[in-house]
Formats: structure tokens, sequence, C-alpha cells
């Protein structure tokens, strides 16, 4: 039988593959490249491989954020798609935040290159993706 906590854990796994599918796609639809561990990375002086494990760590706590806070603030939402836009897009607006403290913290990171609007969409894009599929992994009803 599946808990709803290994549901969200394997959510969150699934969800940032996707997600990290869509950063590497990104550059052929237009958008700037992206890649959140080799960010993470930069960001704290270590090595890429933990990164990725920090990547798909925030993965894993995220989801089961969305279980425990968000599926009871957005319970009268029947929606899955909608609570995981609804969730994606918060989870973008609390990375930035994140990535501003992050940046202070570890000192400045290098400016993006390319279009603030379409590394801004693609940003977008990615996490709303990843709130979707945690969503329908995570039982949310």
């Amino acid at each position: 039988m599946k808990t709803k906590i290994s549901q969200a854990v394997i959510g969150g796994i699934v969800a940032t593959l996707a997600m990290t599918m869509v950063m590497f796609l990104a550059p052929y639809m237009g958008l700037p490249k992206m890649n959140a561990a080799a960010m993470l990375s930069m960001m704290m002086g270590v090595p890429v491989l933990i990164g990725w494990g920090l990547h798909f760590m925030i993965g894993i706590v995220f989801a089961l954020a969305f279980l425990f806070l968000f599926v009871p603030i957005l319970k009268k939402v029947k929606s899955r798609v909608v609570k995981g836009v609804i969730f994606g897009l918060s989870v973008f607006i609390f990375a930035q935040l994140m990535m501003a403290v992050m940046s202070l913290i570890f000192g400045g990171m290098n400016s993006p290159s390319g279009s603030m609007v379409l590394i801004l969409t693609g940003g977008i894009i990615g996490h709303v993706i990843y709130g979707i599929v945690v969503s329908i992994f995570a039982g949310a009803d």
C-alpha cells in the first residue's frame, strides 16, 4: 500500500525529472539554457554532482510541502492540474526569492545572459510542469 508520503516523494522525483527535461530542451524551444544543478553548485562552491543531489532533494521537499501545506489550503480546488499550476507558480516565486537570498549569503552569482523575459518564461514553464506532475502523483484530491 502506498502512503501519501511515499507518493509525494515519488512525485517529487518524477516532477523534478520532468522539470529537468524541460530545462535541457529549453534551448531547442528558443529559451535560454537552464541548469539548476549547475547554478546551485556554482553558488555554493560544490561539485555539480552535489548540485544535482540538492536539486532532487529540493524537488522532494517541495512535493512534501505540497502534500502537507498546499493540499489543505487548496481543498476547494477540484482539478489536480489547477492545483499543480497554482503550486508551480508559488514554487517559482519562492525559488526566485531564495536565489536572491542565496546570492547574498554565498556571494554574487553571474548575471544571466539573454532576455530576462525568456529566462523568466522558461522558469515559469518548468515550475508549472513540476507543480502539475507533483499534484498528479501526490494524489491531491
